[in-house]
């Protein structure tokens, strides 16, 4: 996915002619370059799982600790997604995932799902460490749901849930020491008996020095089976490992498969015209985890993948139409007659406390009430999160402060564990526009000043080209002539903690005394 700011060219005596050529050159050259980039997303969308049924293909993500969860995304060209469901509105109704009595479940929630369709439903799986549970959700309408739920423990960790030709319906999980275990009918649990190593040998093909990892998907084409994996050989990168069997038994025969880029860690999807790709992902600093598409082969009976074993920066589909409106989008809080209330590219970080917010109290805002006192901002709830994406992007917000309590903080944030805020606050009646940054992990205030006036933008700015990783915040009294307030925030990836790309997040909480509220009247991505 290429993005391209207008040139503009300034005339100067003897050079004018060579810059208009290459200006025109490189804008035709643009014009016709219809082909698919990777990567195909430039945002958060890790541990895909896709199907295709007819021509229409559906991906579920992960999105660990957000509310609703397991994004369904949709596509007709393997290229432009867009959101069109979530397979629960909650996890469970426990303190870490409602934000209260101290607990969170940042860096965990549900983790990789595994989507599939068979005899006319779809099913989507995924697993818990905050449940210990491993959850499936079943639906003949998977755009529109409801979604049957079905639960059990223990929480079997990056699984495959396999339904083969013979009726039995498999699952295949682990990290290291592939174990598979044959489930019920009703897939309401286990077959007792039936659980068995399936891949012990640890030594992969071609010298990787490592032993086989996680992320478990297997398909079934042309009557033989193909396991999907990674492995991350030490001081290398992440690594696919194919391996193959005749029976799902096995024995079963492995092999490195794809080892460019970090890019690994998915599975196999064909086109109707008959083209295979492999979809996979890249750790992609602050952003985080990006998916790629990469051309796919066959050669005596395996799936060769990449061009001359590397992954090609373009690929045979349509051009990308942009992320916008599909997986991220601006809002001006003013849904129509049988719309949603918050279109699906919102998630909240944590449960939501569904009393607390509403865009019917004051038409065309989202107004965000406090009910509780918060001392952190990450022990807050209802912040209502959307993806950033790259290369570079913008989210600027337009808020009407006047009904502020003391002790409030309200504004925008670039949400991770170290992240950064621009927003307002009350003081003993006095507000104040104040930018604080996380980067210590100690949130240090870095900037404010007076404000006097109830109506003020708010802006931040992402740069994640080449990894920069640095946003910049923004505050603006008119909406057209904007300060730059507080430092750069060197944005970071943290795995153990957060474990996903940034996210703007609308907020608002109280530090006194809970019922104040702030009014958001649009946000909008750039």
């Amino acid at each position: 996915m290429m993005y391209f700011k207008k040139r503009f060219i300034f005339w100067n005596k003897g050079i004018s002619s060579v810059l208009l050529f290459v200006s025109l050159f490189y804008n035709v050259a643009f014009a016709q370059d219809n082909s698919a980039h990777n990567p195909i997303l430039f945002a958060d969308v890790p541990d895909l799982s896709m199907i295709r049924v007819g021509d229409t293909y559906y991906m579920s993500s992960t999105t660990m600790h957000m509310s609703p969860g397991v994004p369904i995304m949709k596509s007709k060209d393997l290229v432009n997604w867009s959101i069109v469901n979530y397979a629960y509105d909650t996890l469970a109704n426990i303190d870490a995932l409602n934000l209260v009595n101290g607990e969170s479940t940042y860096g965990r929630g549900s983790w990789a799902s595994c989507i599939r369709y068979h005899n006319g439903f779809y099913y989507v799986s995924t697993f818990a460490q905050t449940t210990n549970k491993t959850h499936i959700f079943k639906t003949k309408d998977i755009e529109k749901g409801p979604w049957e739920t079905i639960s059990f423990s223990p929480a079997y960790h990056d699984h495959t849930i396999f339904f083969d030709d013979d009726g039995h319906i498999y699952m295949i999980w682990g990290v290291r020491k592939l174990r598979m275990i044959e489930l019920k009918d009703d897939l309401s649990g286990v077959k007792d008996g039936t659980e068995r190593i399936l891949i012990e040998d640890t030594n992969i093909p071609s010298g990787s020095n490592s032993g086989l990892g996680e992320g478990s998907q297997l398909f079934k084409v042309n009557g033989k089976y193909y396991l999907f994996n990674i492995t991350w050989p030490r001081g290398g990168m992440r690594t696919v490992v194919i391996h193959r069997a005749d029976k799902i038994t096995g024995p079963w025969e492995g092999r490195l498969a794809l080892q460019d880029l970090g890019v690994a860690q998915g599975g196999l999807i064909d086109t109707p015209d008959g083209k295979w790709f492999a979809y996979l992902f890249r750790d992609f600093g602050s952003v985080g985890r990006i998916p790629y598409l990469v051309p796919v082969k066959w050669e005596e009976d395996w799936p060769v993948i990449g061009v001359n074993g590397k992954v090609p920066e373009t690929l045979d589909l349509p051009a990308s139409k942009g992320l916008i409106p599909g997986i991220v989008n601006s809002d001006e809080f003013d849904p129509k007659k049988g719309e949603p209330a918050l279109p699906l590219v919102w998630q909240w970080n944590h449960n939501p406390d569904n009393s607390l917010w509403s865009v019917t109290e004051r038409k065309g805002f989202l107004r965000l009430k406090t009910g509780r006192i918060d001392s952190l901002f990450l022990k807050s709830r209802n912040t209502l999160t959307q993806r950033t994406f790259g290369p570079e992007c913008s989210g600027i917000a337009k808020l009407d402060v006047s009904n502020l309590r003391d002790g409030d903080f309200a504004g925008l944030c670039a949400l991770q564990r170290k992240f950064g805020q621009v927003g307002v606050k009350n003081v003993a009646g006095k507000k104040y526009v104040f930018m604080v940054t996380n980067k210590t992990d100690t949130p240090m205030e870095l900037e404010s000043f007076p404000l006097s006036q109830n109506q003020v933008y708010l802006k931040i700015e992402c740069n994640f080209r080449d990894k920069a990783d640095i946003a910049r915040f923004f505050y603006s009294l008119d909406g057209k002539t904007w300060t730059v307030i507080g430092e750069p925030l060197k944005m970071e990836y943290t795995l153990m903690e957060h474990f996903m790309g940034y996210r703007f997040g609308l907020f608002n909480y109280a530090t006194k005394k809970p019922g104040g509220f702030v009014d958001f009247d649009w946000f909008r991505v750039n």
